[in-house]
């Protein structure tokens, strides 16, 4: 399809370019005939069906594993025995970036194509993609995952940005825009960590994690700023592991910082010793941070609380995430101390609605979307997640988790959620434009360059920041309770 422009091409839908049929088997035939149809077929997956609806795959990466595992009588097992049940599917009429965004996230090459009945009409794959569309978020996942130098993956940071800015003229929807960033910072920080390993023979040993924290351990970067992480080892790691883990943390930073990933002006990062411990170090210290809140604990225990294993031993998540859910819940004051905390985030909203910009210095005359309401919603929606026992997950995972809690009405939690995404999708625009200027992004957004619709929808987005608030004072009885 010559002429494709970037902007058309995220415009367009799933059935535009899905002409491949799908190739399918039964669930109940031999893996032998299986292998046979995919052989005369020359594909490399076939999907399973129910009559007509998709319920599984198998790809030539099972047969291959099958096989190394050294199962014994392959002739006598069926297609039920080995197929992943993890199908992921779409809809013909679905954007394009949407098909794009799947096979992105779960590192996938095809997609089962459905119809409004939800029946099987078709296999998307991503050679489909890249023969339309060479400069697909696709393909620059492919580069990523090629490069050899720091150097070379440096350069990509900027075709990410150019993507960006395409994918926002398509008005394609904040949460997978969010999550597409997320995915190639995750994609551009494992490949430097595969670098330093092959280059430098710098490794993180395999008794250690690397971990992300903040708005990349909740996978809602916009544009990457500066770095939070930390590093979890088991208890009884070797000294010589010990050595390895110190220097990964220190040439990490380093490198990260060479792609443009600022060190964090708080420290708070695994090249610090003070972020660097053992799984029970971690678990006594941040039960003093939950039991003795000060204002520095607060604040290590906001940056902490959502933590994600980038690299490393999965397990270390869910252990600490499950020890943060027991410590804050059996420290009744923890709640309310934060609670109090995030309520004096108040959004800068005056008398009929005004703007409240600041007064001086180099952001005089502007708002701070960061400040202003999105750390309200996000640490709100974090407290009230870990009173139910939930950690871990974006702010939208979150929010459809509370909704089985009851805590708060359905009308609150659609505004909070609403206000949350305009404030994401505001603040990934203005960074983008500060951008295509040659300038810093920031947080910081001047109400006097939008227009009226855009300051009324801010001025909503505000007002649900501070409804967050009051429902946070009211549920933890913040006016009552003694400062």
């Amino acid at each position: 399809m010559p002429g494709i422009s970037e902007d058309s091409f995220f415009y367009m839908t799933v059935d535009t370019i899905c002409h491949r049929p799908a190739i399918t088997c039964s669930v109940e035939l031999s893996l032998v005939a299986m292998a046979g149809i995919m052989k005369n077929e020359n594909i490399s997956g076939i999907i399973v069906v129910d009559g007509k609806n998709p319920i599984g795959v198998v790809s030539l990466r099972d047969l291959r594993n099958l096989i190394a595992d050294g199962v014994g009588d392959i002739s006598a097992l069926t297609v039920r025995d080995i197929m992943n049940t993890g199908l992921i599917t779409i809809r013909t009429s679905d954007y394009l970036f949407k098909a794009i965004f799947l096979m992105a996230k779960h590192n996938i090459h095809r997609l089962a194509v459905i119809d409004e009945r939800e029946q099987l009409v078709g296999v998307m794959t991503d050679t489909d993609l890249f023969r339309i569309q060479t400069r697909s978020p696709l393909y620059l996942i492919q580069e990523i995952e090629s490069v050899t130098t720091i150097e070379q993956l440096s350069l990509l940071g900027k075709k990410m940005t150019d993507m960006l800015q395409y994918a926002v003229k398509t008005s394609a929807d904040t949460k997978s825009l969010i999550q597409l960033i997320a995915h190639f910072n995750d994609a551009l920080t494992r490949r430097l960590i595969f670098i330093l390993d092959c280059r430098e023979n710098i490794r993180l040993p395999a008794d250690a994690a690397y971990l992300v924290l903040g708005s990349e351990g909740r996978e809602e970067q916009t544009l990457r700023t500066d770095q939070d992480s930390a590093i979890v080892y088991w208890d009884n790691i070797s000294a010589d592991n010990l050595k390895e883990v110190h220097r990964f943390a220190e040439r990490i930073a380093i490198a990260l910082e060479s792609l443009g990933v600022a060190l964090c002006p708080g420290n708070m990062m695994a090249s610090n010793p003070e972020w660097c411990h053992s799984l029970s170090d971690w678990k006594h210290l941040t039960e003093r941070w939950i039991t003795m809140p000060s204002p520095d604990h607060t604040v290590y225990f906001g940056v902490f609380q959502d933590l994600r294993v980038l690299h490393g031993d999965i397990a270390f998540e869910e252990e600490l995430q499950t020890h943060l859910c027991e410590c804050t819940r059996t420290n009744a004051i923890f709640f309310p101390n934060m609670a109090r905390t995030i309520a004096g985030f108040k959004a800068p909203l005056g008398m009929f609605g005004r703007f409240l910009v600041e007064k001086k210095g180099e952001q005089s005359g502007r708002l701070d979307l960061k400040k202003g309401g999105l750390f309200a919603l996000t640490r709100g929606v974090s407290l009230l997640a870990l009173e139910g026992g939930i950690a871990g997950g974006t702010t939208w995972d979150k929010i459809e988790r509370i909704k089985h809690l009851n805590y708060l009405s359905p009308h609150d939690l659609e505004e909070i959620s609403d206000s949350f995404t305009f404030l994401m999708k505001m603040r990934l625009a203005r960074q983008l434009r500060a951008v295509s200027y040659g300038k810093e992004p920031s947080n910081y957004v001047d109400p006097q360059v939008l227009s009226e619709k855009e300051q009324n929808s801010l001025r909503k987005a505000f007002k649900g920041a501070n409804t967050m608030i009051t429902l946070l004072r009211n549920r933890y009885q913040l006016d009552i309770v003694a400062n």
